[in-house]
């Protein structure tokens, strides 16, 4: 694969398919990418098991480089052949055959956690339907959006943990479709301005008479603030379903499960106290929160190893 020139794409989008077949160098890789690259909250803390660590540098490397490849990139028919021969990479994996550091450094978990292939491939197929579709009419629709673009990366987890059942995955599925969600009506304008897209389905704009327009123009107004806690009141019930999953896994990784739920939910408070405007300022969270929701999520995680619980 040949890397478009005219563009300046993220380092990922190179190592995508830059040959990389030393297993020391691709964990260092897959490692560094995990511990450097923006996020939210740290991907991998202190608060996974060391002896998961890796494998969780591993699976972020694979998500975080399918997403640049949709997204970064600045071309969607470009952004469909990368995908394209990651797909392919992502099969040839399954094969033996790696080439890549992402993949080098993945087929080690994969094999070890005997993880099917089908979570890989769903993500990567929620990012190829971004470059196809962006506007949907029906909350049910973005939500099969999430079941790929989302719930796979907790199913990842899951497997990590040893975990195959399917009440852990429905539960899990409705933390990270809520994350997916917290993120959209966290981002409402940039994602219009910088991507033309539009999570907030058509029907609930209809009900509350808000245009595409207003959106681009930034003006938040009542109506646009009833859609929003809308919205966001539907995020919270599948957060509130998702917490049932915590007293079902291993306490080594509930505080990291922990930290992921109340931080999305973190993110809708924000998004209260805004008043539900996210197209004047994008709800964000300061360094503070993050600590304290760390703080808590720790103080969580002793708490169950005191009292024995998720043995």
């Amino acid at each position: 694969m040949t890397i478009d020139a005219s563009s300046t794409p993220p380092a990922t989008v190179h190592w995508a398919f830059a040959p990389m077949t030393d297993v020391a160098q691709a964990r260092r890789y897959t490692w560094r990418l995990a511990h450097e690259h923006y996020e939210n909250f740290t991907v991998v803390s202190h608060l996974v098991p060391k002896a998961l660590r890796q494998d969780f540098c591993n699976i972020y490397a694979f998500c975080r480089t399918a997403d640049d490849l949709g997204d970064e990139v600045g071309n969607p028919e470009l952004a469909i052949q990368y995908l394209a021969d990651f797909r392919r990479q992502t099969e040839a994996c399954y094969s033996g055959k790696t080439q890549t550091a992402v993949f080098t450094a993945l087929s080690e978990t994969i094999q070890k956690h005997d993880i099917p292939r089908q979570p890989f491939l769903d993500l990567i197929s929620a990012f190829e339907q971004d470059q196809r579709i962006n506007r949907y009419e029906s909350f049910s629709q973005v939500v099969d959006y999430c079941t790929r673009s989302a719930d796979p990366v907790g199913r990842l987890v899951l497997y990590l943990a040893g975990y195959r059942d399917q009440q852990r995955q429905v539960l899990s599925d409705k933390t990270c479709t809520a994350l997916q969600l917290a993120n959209f009506w966290q981002d409402v304008r940039r994602d219009i301005l910088q991507r033309n897209r539009i999570y907030l389905p058509a029907e609930s704009m209809r009900k509350f008479s808000v245009d595409e327009q207003q959106i681009r123009d930034g003006r938040c107004d009542d109506n646009y603030r009833a859609l929003l806690k809308f919205e966001v009141d539907r995020c919270q019930a599948l957060f509130d379903e998702g917490l049932a999953l915590l007293p079902l896994i291993h306490r080594q990784l509930r505080s990291q499960i922990s930290l992921f739920s109340r931080g999305g939910q973190a993110v809708l408070a924000a998004i209260r106290q805004q008043n539900y405007d996210t197209l004047s300022r994008r709800p964000a969270l300061s360094k503070t929160q993050k600590l304290s929701l760390m703080v808590r999520a720790v103080s969580a995680g002793a708490l169950a190893a005191f009292s024995g619980g998720g043995k």
